[in-house]
């Protein structure tokens, strides 16, 4: 058996494997309502076979969105809309996961295709809001520093989304606190200058206490017997800011807040930070978090072939495996990887007359 592909539960959940489609954004939406083309998207995934797929970020919020076209999850209107697709991702025997989000001082941006930078409020866009009045670049809107009350609010707006998430009937809830989005931003100093003085700044504590709330608030709606993923940036890759270090002391937080798993990518939140980008180069992150916080972990990040993928399992450097964009390249890439990896692959019936000699049928979620 590749260890890609056995199976992992996590509180009431098992995943059939290791592989997950990562969020990402399509920038798609009206109003922040999944359509169609999310249903075909995210389908598609789960006829390929991969075990969990996680929506793009979904905003708590309309301000909470980085482009006015993004997914959103803040009204009944959006969990209606979401349902059907979560439908259809169990019936292919695949768990449906929802990314909660806010971007912070990294909203009321263009979609990639219409250009970079800000949108003015005139065309659409609104005031970000973030820990310090600091722009991320140039390009971008100068958010307002958030009060007390703004903290409040936004934290309650995730523990909201919590619950439309669970009427939509989604089994796995990912926070989103990294690529310099508004949780990130607090956790870092570089986009964080409130005083020590201020409860939310300063120190490490003090700048980890927006997202422990937001855990609690979100854990206080979301059932006990559904797991909780935190995805973080576990390093800034620049001088001065969020540290790997501070990964593993946060992770140790998070774990007895009603955490299971930690997502680590990393970077997002300067402009001009110097990634080492390269094969699984985030890889090493979840193997030290994992290790010293003792959490189960996720390696996300150039992740590409299913070889690498399963030493990734095999060596314990991580308990899943996140592919992004060669789930776009490749929606079967599960399929494709049992068959590279001589393991028995499960086809949908409807196509099974192209599969490989001594594939099985795969059936939906009964569970």
């Amino acid at each position: 058996m590749a260890h890609l592909f056995e199976p992992l539960t996590l509180r009431d959940i098992t995943l059939s494997n290791r592989i997950v489609v990562s969020p990402m954004c399509e920038y798609s939406c009206e109003n922040g309502l999944a359509n169609t083309w999310h249903l075909v998207h995210l389908g598609s995934r789960a006829v390929g076979g991969a075990a969990l797929i996680f929506t793009e970020a979904a905003a708590v919020s309309p301000e909470g969105r980085i482009s006015p076209q993004d997914l959103g999850t803040w009204s009944e209107a959006h969990s209606e809309a979401f349902a059907p697709i979560v439908r259809f991702l169990r019936s292919q025997g695949s768990v449906a996961g929802i990314q909660l989000a806010h971007a912070g001082r990294k909203a009321s941006t263009k979609r990639p295709w219409d250009g970079e930078g800000r949108v003015e409020i005139a065309d659409g866009g609104w005031q970000p809001i973030a820990p310090s009045a600091i722009a991320f670049s140039p390009d971008y809107p100068t958010p307002r520093e958030m009060s007390h009350d703004d903290i409040a609010q936004v934290t309650r707006e995730f523990g909201a989304a919590a619950g439309y998430a669970l009427a939509a009937g989604f089994e796995v809830i990912e926070i989103h606190a990294a690529h310099g989005y508004l949780l990130h931003e607090f956790l870092s100093p570089l986009s964080n200058h409130r005083p020590n003085e201020d409860e939310y700044g300063g120190s490490f504590a003090n700048r980890a206490r927006f997202l422990l709330q937001t855990v609690k608030a979100v854990r206080q709606v979301w059932p006990e017997r559904f797991p909780l993923f935190v995805r973080i940036s576990a390093t800034d890759w620049t001088d001065g800011g969020w540290t790997l270090d501070d990964s593993v002391a946060l992770a140790r937080l998070l774990k007895p807040e009603g955490v299971d798993l930690i997502d680590c990518s990393s970077g997002g939140n300067v402009a001009q930070a110097a990634i080492p980008v390269g094969a699984g180069y985030q890889t090493p992150f979840a193997e030290r978090i994992r290790s010293e916080a003792a959490i189960a972990t996720a390696a996300v990040g150039m992740i590409t072939a299913p070889a690498q993928a399963d030493h990734i399992i095999r060596n314990g450097q991580a308990d899943l495996v996140l592919l992004a964009r060669e789930m776009l390249r490749d929606p079967y890439w599960p399929m494709h990887a049992a068959q590279a990896l001589r393991q028995v692959a499960t086809w949908p019936s409807q196509y099974l007359r192209a599969a490989p000699s001594g594939s099985l049928p795969r059936t939906g979620r009964k569970d």
